[in-house]
């Protein structure tokens, strides 16, 4: 069974307010797009999310270093590297959707590299479109003409 994030919380930091110091330590501007409600601070946000965020924004400081390696990575990955506009949408997200913008791209990645080269491996056979039997039945069978456009034209004039 899952553990309860206040047991998480209290298992870890002690109590709810190690752990939003720790987050705000992580939330520098290297790693953290500031969206938060200055009036509410992280003090009221959950204890899952508060887990979450710590866990996101430390695994992003210690595969990537900043957003902009994350991002660069990204960028590299979905083979995208030249493209302004579309880092500027990415500089917009918030970092746990990069992070996990990142990993999908990862995984995408890895799974066409295992994939193509069991494609180019197996045979490829060819299909026939007839039998041998079908095959001397038409060369048999004399060919209609099809009737000319001259011909058509008459017969709808008249």
């Amino acid at each position: 069974m899952k553990t309860p994030p206040i047991k998480a919380v209290k298992e870890r930091f002690g109590d709810k307010a190690k752990l939003v110091s720790a987050v705000q330590a992580l939330c520098t501007d290297e790693l953290w797009l500031d969206q938060l409600n200055k009036e509410k601070g992280l003090g009221r946000v959950s204890n899952a999310k508060l887990l979450r965020l710590h866990a996101t924004l430390s695994e992003v400081k210690s595969a990537f270093g900043s957003r902009a390696k994350l991002i660069d990575s990204l960028l590299g990955s979905l083979k995208r590297d030249k493209d302004a506009g579309f880092r500027t949408k990415l500089e917009s997200y918030a970092t746990p959707r990069l992070l996990d913008l990142q990993k999908s791209a990862a995984r995408r990645v890895k799974a066409d590299k295992t994939t193509k080269p069991a494609k180019a491996a197996a045979p490829v056979k060819k299909k026939t479109s007839r039998t041998k039997k079908a095959k001397a039945k038409a060369a048999a069978a004399p060919v209609a003409a099809a009737p000319s456009a001259s011909a058509k034209k008459t017969a709808k004039k008249k």
